[in-house]
C-alpha cells in the first residue's frame, strides 16, 4: 500500500463515513493505506471498539433509506483497519504509526478542540486533542519532518484552519520551537472539510447503521491530494457554498419544523418523518424553502437538486429523527440559521430579505431583537 492513515475517533460517524468511503475505494482498485484508530478518551466503550478494531476484522455498515426514490437497505463489510490503539498505554505504537503516516482524520467530538489553561503538548502530559497532535506533530518533525495532511471531520465551520491555529500556537510555546513551527506551517496541510451523514445507531462492537446520503467536501489546498477519490467526496475551491446550502437549507428547515412543533403542541415524539406526513406542514414548508430561501442562492449552485435530497431524507423510513431534539438550543439555532440567512440573502446578489413567509413561521421569536 502506497499510504498509512491515522485515524482519531472511534465514532460510528466515522465508521459509516470515511472508513466505509475508504474501504470502497480500496474495494474498486485504488491504492488506500490501511487505518489504524486511536481512541483518545479512555472511556469503557471507546476501548472496547478500539479492542474490536485490533483484531483487524471486517465490519459492517449497513445502509438503509430512501435513494432516488427507491429503498434502499445494504449492508457493506468494511475493510482496510488494520490496529486499534489507546493514546494512553499505546505510546510508541501510535508514535511509530503518526510518523509513518501520510494523513490524519479525526472526529473528536464537539469538544475537541478545547485547551486547557496550562496546556501540555508532550505525549505524557496532554489532557486534549490539540496538544496530543502537536506533541505527535513534533515527534515526526524531529524523526524524518516527512509532510503530512490533516483532515479533520469536526463539525466546526473552517475546521482545518482552526485546528492549524490553535496547533502553532502550542507549537510556539517555549523555546528554540522555531524550526518546528516553520515545519508546521509550510509542510502541513490542514484541511478544511465538511462532512454530513446521519448515522442512526452503532452495531456492537463495531460498525453502525446510516442513511443513503452522504457528503464529504474537502477545500483544495495547494499540494493537498486526497487519500481516494469517492462520488460522495468532493474537493472544491471553497467550502462556502456547500456550507450556507446545509445550513440555511437543511438546518434552517429542522428549525422550521422545530417553531412549528412548538407552536401547535404537538407530541413529544414526533418525528421528522412523521411530520412530513401530514399534507399541510409539508406544503407549508415547502412554500417557504422553495419561495422565500431557494430564490436567494444562485441559479447554478444546485440549491433546488439540493433540497429535493432533503425531502427525500426526511422521509426516510428507517429513521427516527424526533423533533423535540432539534429543538435543543432552538434560540441559538434561530439566530444562526433564521437571521442568519435573512442576513446573507439580504447581501448576495439574487437574495432579498423580505422573506415574508420565513419570518411569518417565526414571528415574535425572530422579531426579537431586530429594530
Amino acid at each position: 500500500m502506497t499510504s498509512a492513515i491515522v485515524q482519531f475517533g472511534t465514532s460510528r460517524f466515522l465508521q459509516a463515513h470515511a472508513d466505509l468511503m475508504l474501504s470502497q475505494a480500496r474495494d474498486a482498485g485504488q491504492e488506500v493505506g490501511a487505518v489504524t484508530v486511536i481512541e483518545t478518551t479512555g472511556s469503557p466503550a471507546s476501548r472496547a471498539r478500539v479492542a474490536a478494531f485490533a483484531k483487524g476484522h471486517p465490519f459492517p455498515v449497513r445502509i438503509r433509506g430512501l435513494e432516488h426514490g427507491k429503498t434502499r437497505d445494504t449492508t457493506y463489510d468494511v475493510r482496510g483497519i488494520e490496529a486499534g490503539l489507546s493514546a494512553r498505554t499505546d505510546v510508541p505504537a501510535l508514535r511509530e504509526a503518526f510518523i509513518n503516516a501520510r494523513y490524519v482524520l479525526s472526529n473528536t467530538g464537539d469538544k475537541g478542540y478545547a485547551v486547557p489553561e496550562d496546556p501540555d503538548p508532550t505525549l505524557n502530559g496532554w489532557s486534549g486533542f490539540p496538544e496530543l497532535l502537536t506533541a505527535l506533530l513534533r515527534e515526526r518533525f524531529e524523526a524524518s519532518g516527512t509532510p503530512l495532511t490533516l483532515l479533520p471531520c469536526e463539525l466546526i465551520s473552517r475546521n482545518g484552519d482552526t485546528l492549524r491555529g490553535i496547533v502553532l500556537d502550542l507549537a510556539r510555546r517555549g523555546a528554540g520551537n522555531a524550526a518546528f513551527v516553520r515545519w508546521v506551517q509550510d509542510r502541513c496541510i490542514f484541511v478544511n472539510a465538511l462532512v454530513d451523514r446521519i448515522v442512526s445507531e452503532p452495531i456492537d462492537p463495531v460498525g453502525a447503521v446510516a442513511e443513503p446520503y452522504a457528503l464529504w467536501a474537502l477545500e483544495a489546498r495547494p499540494g493537498f491530494v486526497p487519500p481516494c477519490t469517492h462520488d460522495q467526496m468532493v474537493v472544491v475551491p471553497d467550502l462556502g457554498p456547500i456550507e450556507r446550502k446545509k445550513l440555511f437549507i437543511l438546518n434552517l428547515s429542522h428549525t422550521l419544523l422545530a417553531q412549528r412543533w412548538l407552536d401547535r403542541g404537538a407530541p413529544e415524539r414526533l418525528t421528522v418523518r412523521e411530520a412530513m406526513t401530514d399534507a399541510k406542514t409539508r406544503a407549508w414548508l415547502d412554500s417557504i424553502v422553495t419561495q422565500d430561501i431557494l430564490p436567494a442562492f444562485p441559479a447554478d449552485d444546485g440549491a433546488f437538486a439540493y433540497w429535493a435530497q432533503c425531502r427525500e431524507r426526511f422521509d426516510n423510513p428507517f429513521l427516527d429523527h424526533r423533533i423535540a431534539d432539534i429543538a435543543n438550543n432552538h434560540t441559538a439555532k434561530i439566530e444562526r440559521r433564521a437571521r442568519g440567512f435573512l442576513s446573507w440573502a439580504g447581501s448576495s446578489d439574487a437574495g432579498s430579505a423580505t422573506c415574508p413567509r420565513l419570518r411569518a413561521a417565526f414571528g415574535d421569536a425572530l422579531s426579537e431583537g431586530e429594530a
